[in-house]
Order: structure tokens, then C-alpha cells, then sequence
């Protein structure tokens, strides 16, 4: 069973390792996107609509919705973090599988339909055909070897920001809980304090991660692992 010790300390090592490859802030946004599509979808479910999306270069979004009622409020602001954390599974959860090569295309397809709909800022435009372009390019024409190492290094990205995330507005919900985001938001509309729904992000995104490696891990195991055959003669 994959223990929680190894999952903190693998992501620890990912945390420090990713912070040192070059242009990995670009693509730190992939998370940022993500979750600001996630709350779209999730007022788009609800029969609400989506004015627009702005991505900023420090990893912040916003996402500006219109929605009927009140209540709706609690799953649109719950679906970014939320969101997030499961995209992250769902990446490894594909790369466990071999399924690299869809795994991008549907990166850069979400990229590329936020861009279409709903993405209007400046910077968010050019990142999100940017990055649209270059996922597009290496999942159809790239190496193997590059596709595996782009695709790993964009599912890290998105684990540990989906924590790290999660993580500052926990610390944002005890300093200044006004600041908090989506957990202000969430508090604002049904009392509960705004550390109680940061505590839920957090959780959820270390659950979600946890998830994720150890889906990775349980691959690395049946890679290695040797095969034998047992038993007797077989007769036609």
C-alpha cells in the first residue's frame, strides 16, 4: 500500500526539483486553468453562464460567472479546487494506463476551448494559445521520449500546485480570511469560517495526490516486475 510518509516525501522532492526547471512557472498555469474552468463548468451545469476567464502570469486566475440563485454559489466556488485535485488523477491515472498521447490532447483541447469561450485577458490569450500550440505539437509530432518527459512534468506541475493552492488559502483563511478566495466565498454564503472550507481543499488535494502517485508508483512496480510461468505439460 502506498503510505502517506512516502507520498509526503515524494512530493516534497517534486516541489524542490520543479522549482528549478527552467520556464516551469509557464507552466505552473496549467492548474490555474483547470480550476478556473472547473468553476465555469460547474455554473454552466447549472444552467448559469460564464462572462469570462482571466489568467494572470503569477498562477492567479478569476473566473467572473452569472448564476440564479444564492445556493449555487457553494458548488461553483467548491469545483476549482476541486476540480483541480481530480485533474491531477486523471493524469496519472492516463499515464498509469500508457495513455500519454491522449493525456495532451486533451490539455491542449481544454486549453484551446477556454481560449475560444471564455478566456479574455491579454496575458491569458497569448498563454493559453501558447501553451494550446506547444501540447498540440508534441503530442502529434513528438518524440516518445519527449511526450512521456512533457507529459510527467505537467502532471507534477498540477499535483503540486493543486496542494500548494489549497495550501495558501488554508494559510490565508487563518491570517486574513477576507482574502481567502473560494473559501471566503464560500464562507460568505453559508457561515461556516473560511479556515473549515480550507481545511476541506487541503485535505482533498493531499487525498487526491496521494492517489496520484500511488497510481504512478503501482505502474513503476508492474514495469519492473519479472514474469514466470508456472505449470506443467500442456498437451494439444
Amino acid at each position: 500500500m502506498f503510505s502517506w510518509l512516502r507520498a509526503g516525501f515524494i512530493f516534497v522532492v517534486v516541489l524542490v526539483l520543479t522549482r528549478f526547471i527552467p520556464f516551469s512557472s509557464f507552466f505552473r498555469n496549467v492548474n490555474t486553468l483547470v480550476h478556473e474552468l472547473a468553476h465555469a463548468a460547474a455554473a454552466l451545469v447549472l444552467q448559469g453562464s460564464v462572462m469570462h476567464i482571466h489568467l494572470f502570469a503569477d498562477q492567479s486566475g478569476v473566473t467572473y460567472t452569472r448564476f440564479q440563485e444564492g445556493w449555487m454559489m457553494i458548488p461553483i466556488a467548491l469545483a476549482g479546487y476541486i476540480g483541480a485535485s481530480l485533474f491531477t488523477v486523471l493524469l496519472f491515472s492516463l499515464y498509469a494506463k500508457g495513455r500519454v498521447k491522449a493525456g495532451l490532447i486533451i490539455v491542449a483541447v481544454l486549453a484551446t476551448a477556454a481560449l475560444a469561450l471564455f478566456v479574455r485577458n491579454g496575458y491569458g490569450v497569448a498563454w493559453s494559445a501558447g501553451f494550446a500550440a506547444v501540447t498540440l505539437l508534441i503530442a502529434l509530432a513528438g518524440q516518445a521520449w519527449l511526450m512521456k518527459g512533457y507529459y510527467l512534468l505537467i502532471a507534477f506541475l498540477c499535483l503540486v500546485e493543486s496542494v500548494v493552492s489549497s495550501l495558501v488559502i488554508l494559510y490565508l483563511a487563518v491570517v486574513d480570511p477576507a482574502a481567502a478566495g473560494d473559501a471566503a466565498s464560500l464562507s460568505g454564503t453559508t457561515a461556516v469560517p473560511a479556515i473549515v472550507w480550507g481545511l476541506i481543499f487541503v485535505s482533498f488535494a493531499l487525498w487526491c495526490a496521494k492517489l496520484s502517485l500511488g497510481s504512478l508508483f503501482a505502474k513503476k512496480n508492474v514495469d519492473s516486475g519479472h514474469v514466470q510461468r508456472y505449470g506443467g505439460n500442456l498437451k494439444e
